[in-house]
């Protein structure tokens, strides 16, 4: 058996279906492995970092393991801004990279190149995936492969990358005779985990104002039942993480809502005046507990439980003491602390849900003069298509503005997802990643949410779609320039929009005409008033569909906490009067205690 034949026929074994591929001159063995391989298809995205991102996003929505192959060289070095999503968000993917023959390798020569395109892969890619190697011996790809392949899921989970000579595909191997990779048995809750929890619910008990904080680990380790159950049971007030905010639906009676330096007033509110504050599965890094990292949630005590033994270690490095850290994974944290609350009652904190509720009431996240402006208001067009979204849609969302007016104001509908490279936050990804949704959930409809400046990086992939009619429906927020970054200009630089605005030195094609002449067809929206009709109208056509929707230049997210400061300080909406500097910090008044 051929062993580029061998590496497409362990990928169908860990159930994979779709690979995305850009061929060269040292990859055409391994994509000829996936055609000859049953069960396999692959898909020509347009670069290899759509084809790194697509990959990524086919493993986010089917909780699999994603895969993407490449050539050598610069097909190699494409894949890595891709590769970084996988890694800082904890996506398995394993990443496949043709290379020179081993008789062409630089070795330890002292030349930068010998064979041609050869890159030392191996070096560049150390530090963005769980593992990386190369094949030099025939005889390790079966445990070099399943080796990876269980890296990628156990544990944190993340990207692998494997190289693999030219020479090397193309040699014969018997599978029968390879050695296998074992991996060393899984141990159970140890004893510490579990005095731990006994510390966290002696904690809980006696908490008054307590906070619920969920991130992307309860996803990371299929532990949302665990997690619903304890929601129930304990009735605190929730706080999920940008990258579980469709975990709770709007109507959801304990949902608060997002908090962060992008988040909501009453979020951050929640959680600054919090005296117990549980958090599981989250990183908790500077864009959700602001800086410096000491101002987070001062008055509470703080329950951290993280897999990453890191990360708990960066909060006294960064300032900030928690009460108790937890090194263990979310589901087995959750089922041990639901089962040390079996028989004890929830405690009564109506006065402090009454307080939440007050200043819910008094900073919504939309107000209705957003709705009352003639021109297209971003707030309005996310509330217009959450209120035109069915159960169980798949949204994939750019970074800049678009991600924040969706995550601040969006309203999520019972088994409603939603995608975002939350770390690594790529211009580009929201395009290349709905590619990879809809092959991974069968083509089903997928709702793509870019903008001008993130849809130029990736916008060849306009022809992915098209050759594949994949029903994606793409709404481009186009406000003509990179308003996140003009916000940051407004705040710090005297609103001098430099390489973010068409006067500033950008340049912007009229995207409708370059929609048409990849084959989209197009609607165009320029008024709130019109709003419904053109949402209706895109998610109603069949196949693909290209929305712009102009949004005005000066348009901004609001609330956004200024860059460096703490997420108390929510900019110069806050009512000053009311919420005194006591009430933002501890200690907190009397009327809250």
């Amino acid at each position: 058996m051929k062993l580029a034949d061998y590496i497409a026929s362990f990928l169908a074994s860990q159930g994979v279906t779709h690979v995305f591929v850009f061929s060269g001159g040292a990859s055409l063995h391994l994509i000829q492995g996936i055609a000859n391989t049953t069960g396999m298809t692959f898909i020509c995205p347009q670069h290899e970092q759509a084809g790194a991102m697509s990959a990524d996003a086919y493993a986010r929505v089917t909780g699999n393991l994603g895969a993407a192959i490449a050539t050598s060289g610069p097909g190699a070095t494409n894949l890595l801004t891709g590769v970084c999503c996988a890694y800082y968000d904890s996506v398995p993917v394993m990443f496949i990279t043709g290379q020179v023959a081993t008789y062409r390798l630089k070795g330890n020569t002292g030349v930068r190149q010998f064979g041609f395109q050869e890159t030392a892969v191996t070096d560049i890619f150390q530090s963005v995936t769980k593992y990386v190697t190369m094949i030099k011996d025939p005889r390790q790809i079966r445990y070099e492969l399943e080796k990876a392949a269980y890296l990628a899921r156990s544990g944190r989970p993340g990207p692998v990358l494997i190289d693999v000579p030219d020479d090397v595909q193309r040699m014969e191997i018997n599978p029968e005779d390879l050695p296998r990779f074992v991996p060393d048995p899984i141990v159970g809750a140890d004893s510490k985990i579990r005095y731990s929890v006994e510390t966290c619910v002696r904690l809980l008990k006696e908490a008054e104002r307590p906070v619920l904080i969920v991130g992307w680990g309860v996803r990371l380790s299929k532990a949302e039942k665990e997690a619903h159950r304890l929601f129930q049971r304990l009735g605190f007030p929730i706080l999920p993480t940008w990258a579980v905010r469709d975990m709770l639906s709007a109507s959801h009676p304990l949902l608060v809502g997002a908090f962060g330096t992008h988040g909501t007033r009453y979020g951050n509110f929640a959680v600054q005046n919090a005296d117990f504050v549980l958090s599981v599965g989250a990183r908790l890094d500077t864009k959700a507990a602001g800086t410096p990292l000491s101002s987070f949630a001062r008055g509470a005590k703080k329950v951290i439980v993280d897999i990453d033994a890191s990360e708990l270690a960066k909060f006294e490095a960064f300032g900030m003491k928690p009460d108790l850290v937890i090194h263990a994974d979310a589901r087995e944290f959750l089922t041990l602390l639901n089962n040390a609350l079996t028989g004890i009652e929830a405690k009564d904190i109506s006065a402090w849900w009454g307080q939440i509720k007050k200043w819910q009431e008094r900073y919504p996240i939309c107000p209705q003069a957003y709705d009352e402006q003639e021109s297209v208001n971003p707030y309005s067009f996310v509330k217009a298509l959450s209120a035109r979204l069915v159960e169980n849609q798949c949204i994939f969302v750019d970074t800049g503005c678009a991600v924040a007016w969706m995550l601040q104001a969006f309203d999520f509908k019972a088994g409603q997802r939603l995608f975002h490279d939350f770390n690594n936050t790529a211009m580009g990804y929201a395009l290349p990643g709905s590619i990879g949704a809809c092959f991974g959930l069968g083509r089903r409809p997928v709702v793509c949410v870019t903008g001008d400046g993130s849809l130029q990086m990736n916008i060849q992939e306009l022809a992915t779609v098209i050759r594949h009619e994949l029903p994606i429906k793409i709404f481009l927020l186009n406000n003509h320039g990179h308003s996140m970054i003009q916000q940051t200009q407004d705040q710090w630089l005297e609103s001098r929009y430099l390489a973010s605005s068409v006067e500033g030195g950008l340049a912007f094609p009229d995207f409708l005409q370059v929609a048409k002449a990849y084959g989209f067809p197009t609607i165009n929206v320029t008024k709130n008033a019109d709003l419904a009709r053109a949402i209706a109208e895109a998610l109603s056509t069949d196949g693909p569909v290209f929305c712009n929707v102009e949004i005005g230049a000066a348009e901004r997210v609001s609330p956004q906490v200024v860059y460096g400061r703490p997420i108390e300080d929510m900019g110069p909406l806050l009512d000053r009067k009311e919420f005194s500097e006591n009430m933002l910090v501890a200690p907190v008044p009397e009327s809250l205690r």
